[in-house]
């Protein structure tokens, strides 16, 4: 009788891939874990207990068949595991990568919940994807056939290319039309390599092309061309531009010289990291070496640049956040990374206001304690009074998240629909917008979200724009018909 490789959650525990130490890992931006080798990855795939009601699927914003591919994986179908994987996703090893596993499907693992320690499934989905580009088993896109019809998508993030990618297996012209130099949006300018490589993500880019799809670098709509024309040009149009204006605050001296929202901060470091001549970096003005700083927020953003400034070589780090640990929106395991490579986190800390002359030196501290909560059900951080302090800083970095830009301004498009938060406004049952062939999907739909909820919605609006067309053409091909 075969060897059953699965349920082996009480004789085999938890292990990660081996993870490098925060003293070599801390003074470069190589990823910080190494990879399964394969007896270890379907012995760790061989931990779950393939549950009737599987949480860690459920809470997955893909819905990917996990313990299915858990249990392809245990049994050495590698190939099989990747078809399965990838039937859900477009991006399996940078979800693997970068998701918060331990908020979404293994932070609702169940063996978790029994006290045996979680199934590593974001190391799994990350090793069974780089043996499926390392065994050749990602080909180009080859449609069965190619339709008479072309898709205009405005933004190449993850909501962008998971879209392209839809449509062109359905066997659309795809053009996809990018204000920046390089395809791939926050994953190759607002993630760091420590968390994701841009090798990774460029691979993915070069399918898409390899696979028939156009990407036009350095295209800004209502600045290079129009909506109008794009309208005009393509059957539909998707808008996936995600949100990237920097949401700022009110307090004195917060005008300083050296106070920089994070996104601007994140995209030097990431140029610079890619060989581009970055001046602002050059200068020192976006460069954490030898610099007191100080990251104000509490998301996974503020982790990303609390992480790089220490591996820029900073004198010193330290997070304010105005909650605790406990009801900060970042993953917790990357405070642990940060932790572990010298940030100094401050909780229940909020700045009160920015010291200096013309340029920022320091940074006026005011404790804060939960007060009771708001109708969302979180509690809301009070100050305490009497509490202030200084902390020296040289460099302030405003994580405090994102907004969308004013698009019906920049496309020049006053009839495109916005919610009252700056949101293109959709029909939520087609994710059509309020122009007629034109969809919207990703963060400037739903705000500033997970690379996760990205894909699923780049995958969603792919088929509502595919039943949209379709239903267009009917008539037409009644008529032919006829």
């Amino acid at each position: 009788m075969a060897e059953n490789k699965l349920l082996k959650f009480v004789t085999t525990g938890r292990q990660m891939p081996t993870k490098r130490p925060a003293g070599a890992r801390a003074h470069d931006f190589q990823e910080i874990f190494g990879e399964y080798i394969t007896q270890k990855a379907e012995e760790q795939a061989g931990r779950c207990s393939q549950c009737g009601v599987p949480f860690c699927q459920v809470h997955c914003p893909l819905q990917n068949n996990i313990p299915d591919w858990l249990k392809m994986t245990a049994e050495g179908r590698l190939e099989e595991a990747y078809e399965l994987a990838s039937a859900t996703n477009n991006m399996p090893e940078i979800c693997g990568r970068i998701c918060p596993q331990d908020r979404l499907c293994e932070g609702n693992c169940v063996i978790e919940q029994s006290g045996h320690g979680t199934v590593t499934i974001g190391a799994v989905e990350k090793y069974i994807t780089e043996t499926a580009w390392s065994r050749g088993w990602i080909k180009p896109i080859a449609p069965a056939r190619d339709l008479a019809r072309s898709i205009g998508i405005v933004g190449a993030g993850p909501a962008g290319l998971a879209a392209a990618e839809q449509m062109r297996a359905k066997g659309y012209a795809v053009t996809i039309y990018d204000r920046y130099d390089r395809a791939g949006g926050l994953l190759i300018y607002g993630i760091p390599n420590f968390k994701l490589e841009k090798p990774v993500v460029e691979r993915r880019t070069k399918r898409l092309i390899a696979s028939g799809v156009h990407i036009r670098q350095n295209s800004e709509v209502g600045r290079n061309v129009a909506l109008g024309e794009l309208r005009a040009r393509h059957d539909a149009v998707l808008i996936a531009t995600g949100v990237y204006k920097a949401r700022d605050m009110a307090a004195p001296g917060v005008g300083l010289a050296g106070i920089v929202p994070a996104m601007r901060y994140l995209t030097a470091s990431n140029r610079n990291g890619l060989g581009d001549k970055v001046k602002e970096f050059d200068s020192g003005a976006l460069n954490a070496a030898r610099r007191n700083v100080v990251v104000v927020g509490g998301g996974d953003t503020a982790m990303d640049c609390v992480r790089t400034a220490v591996r820029q070589g900073a004198k010193s780090v330290t997070c304010l956040y105005r909650r605790d640990r406990e009801n900060m929106p970042g993953s917790l395991r990357e405070v642990t990374h940060a932790e572990e490579e010298g940030v100094v986190f401050s909780w229940l800390s909020a700045p009160k206001a920015f010291l200096g002359d013309k340029r920022v030196k320091g940074v006026r501290v005011i404790k804060m304690r939960l007060g009771a909560p708001d109708v969302s059900g979180r509690h809301v951080p009070e100050e305490v009074q009497g509490s202030e302090h200084n902390v020296d800083a040289d460099l302030v970095i405003m994580a405090l998240g994102f907004d969308p830009e004013d698009l019906p301004a920049m496309f020049a498009e006053p009839a495109l629909a916005v919610t009252r938060w700056g949101t293109l406004k959709i029909d939520y049952k087609t994710m059509m917008t309020s122009l007629p062939g034109v969809f919207a999907a990703g963060d400037i739909v739903r705000g500033a979200s997970l690379v996760v909820w990205a894909i699923r919605d780049g995958r969603d609006v792919a088929e509502a724009m595919h039943k949209y067309l379709e239903a267009k053409a009917a008539p037409t091909m009644r008529a032919a018909a006829e």
